[in-house]
């Protein structure tokens, strides 16, 4: 098994190439690379590697500037010290996503994953099979938001959130029991980190849970209105473009 390791931490390269190679014995290292361009130019330059690993946050940008660069077609196992980018990873040649510091036996299943389903096929196209990719990480969705309260931290639950939403150019969430605080997340950040089975963006302003919908009323061109448990900020419209995939999410 040829392998590429693209860490810019020399300390977690090192750890990371000890523990493949002390685990699979028959594991080529064809090189360590610290940065978006170096991998560019390896890529470029190399055929690809059996497996690679892709540390997420590089020192110049996050390791998905490389797909926009180059055609990377082997299998990415992705390591990263934040859960924030689990669904972005999948939407591209990931198999695995370790959080730091690895562990040894997840270490050992990413790769044992990785030779199972390169031994039964060709790694599949990185829009098939998605469901089952994100039914899989439904543990690393974020679970609860942290917010400030006066002089305070509170921690709330994302199965108390009804929606988030923009305004005056901030971020907030909305509870069941119709408190509204500021979080330090972009909604673009929110769509990623929360579960897409509760959770839908209806639009540039709102993501909206689905337990918290009490009525869909049609709209002007062919848009869609949604009322929640308790009223928001300004009215909840589906934007004509997401009505098709809104639908779907309600069908579950």
């Amino acid at each position: 098994m040829k392998v590429l390791i693209i860490e810019d931490e020399v300390l977690a390269a090192g750890r990371l190439q000890d523990m493949v190679l002390e685990l699979f014995p028959d594991t080529t290292v064809l090189g360590r690379l610290e940065s978006i361009s170096s991998a560019v130019a390896w890529f470029t330059e190399n055929g690809m590697p059996d497996l690679a690993f892709f540390d997420i946050q590089l020192a110049d940008g996050l390791s998905f500037e490389i797909f926009e660069k180059v055609v990377v077609s082997c299998p990415v196992i992705f390591t990263t010290a934040y859960d924030e980018y689990a669904l972005r990873a999948f939407k591209v040649n990931s198999i695995d996503y370790l959080l730091k510091p690895i562990d040894r036996e997840e270490l050992r299943a990413a790769i044992e994953k990785y030779r199972s389903l390169h031994a039964a096929k060709p790694l599949p196209d990185r829009t098939q099979n998605i469901d089952q990719v994100l039914r899989l990480l439904t543990r690393q969705y974020k679970s609860r938001f942290i917010v400030k309260v006066g002089e305070h931290l509170r921690s709330i639950p994302a199965e108390e959130i009804i929606c988030f939403y923009s305004m005056a150019k901030g971020t907030y969430l909305q509870t069941a029991d119709d408190r509204h605080y500021v979080t330090d997340h972009s909604l673009e950040q929110v769509e990623e980190l929360v579960d897409p089975g509760r959770f839908f963006r209806v639009s540039r302003k709102f993501i909206i849970a689905i337990d918290a919908i009490t009525d869909i009323i049609s709209h002007s061109n062919s848009r869609l209105k949604v009322k929640l448990t308790k009223p928001a900020e300004d009215d909840i419209i589906v934007a004509r473009e997401k009505v098709k995939d809104f639908k779907a999410w309600l069908e579950g």
